[in-house]
């Protein structure tokens, strides 16, 4: 496939499904999903299971030197919080926090997954981090169809990264996603807390006003002016809200979303945080 200026791929990855999407700056749609493929993850081995899928979805396309980036559902991710030691000065120091929290939440090694984060010494910071194997099945299937990859991110992460400059003050950010609202809780500028919750079928305005308020009360903050989300939404959420005492909810992707009624979970996965 003849690649025009500004165009480049990008992949959903999810536990069950993968999914290809064009994104185009200046010619044709803005985003064109070219090719899904589901599959079922293999007890032992479920990236291979995730590799061989990766291989069916690009084998039928012409690819060879696109830029690609890659979004992760997060269950497949950890993300975490950490709170840099006292007296750490050093790059060093706070690595080795994040790697102590990660083994004291999760049980695992530090070792057997790749860890980033906004590193900080002075304040508080969330960690994410993606199994090894994952990322090498990921660049060996990268290198067999001459993709580059630009970059592997987790879906709340790379939500984050595209939205939270345009969060008002005040706000705090959502993500909905196969049934998972996925809270942040904002302070100025800085993420204080992060969870996964299930959206209730019938979620309204009093539901999640009620879930941001014990969030609010579990980590000692304000409540929220307003919840701006990207992602499916309950219509019940964005529209007007019929009691003062209720918390508003606005999209953050409506432009975007115009022209995805018909996407798979895995396609919405793989758009997750492209600026097109």
């Amino acid at each position: 496939m003849r690649r025009w200026p500004g165009q480049a791929l990008r992949i959903g990855v999810s536990a069950g499904a993968v999914s290809l999407l064009r994104t185009s700056r200046w010619r044709g749609p803005a985003l064109t999903v070219l090719a899904e493929h589901a599959f079922s993850p293999a007890g032992e081995h479920p990236f291979d299971a995730i590799g061989n899928a990766l291989r069916a979805l690009l084998g039928e396309q012409r690819l060879a030197g696109w830029p690609l980036s890659i979004v992760l559902d997060d269950e497949l991710t950890r993300l975490w919080q950490v709170t840099p030691p006292a007296g750490a000065t050093r790059l060093a120091d706070i690595e080795a926090a994040a790697g102590l929290r990660f083994h004291t939440l999760y049980g695992e090694a530090p070792t057997a997954w790749r860890i980033a984060a906004d590193w900080d010494t002075s304040h508080s910071f969330f960690a994410a981090a993606v199994p090894r194997t994952l990322l090498t099945v990921l660049e060996q299937v990268a290198h067999e169809h001459k993709l580059a990859i630009v970059e592997v991110l987790p879906q709340f992460v790379a939500a984050w990264n595209r939205w939270q400059r345009a969060l008002a003050p005040g706000a705090w950010f959502g993500v909905v996603h196969d049934g998972l609202l996925t809270v942040a809780a904002v302070d100025g500028k800085r993420l204080r807390a992060v969870r996964a919750l299930p959206v209730p079928s019938g979620a309204d305005h009093y539901w999640l006003t009620q879930t941001l308020t014990r969030e609010a009360l579990l980590h000692h903050l304000e409540l929220p002016t307003q919840l701006q989300l990207c992602g499916p939404a309950p219509a019940l959420w964005t529209g007007p809200v019929s009691n003062p005492a209720h918390i508003r909810c606005a999209a953050l992707d409506v432009a975007q979303r115009a022209g995805e009624a018909a996407w798979s979970s895995a396609a919405m996965l793989a758009r997750r945080g492209s600026t097109v």
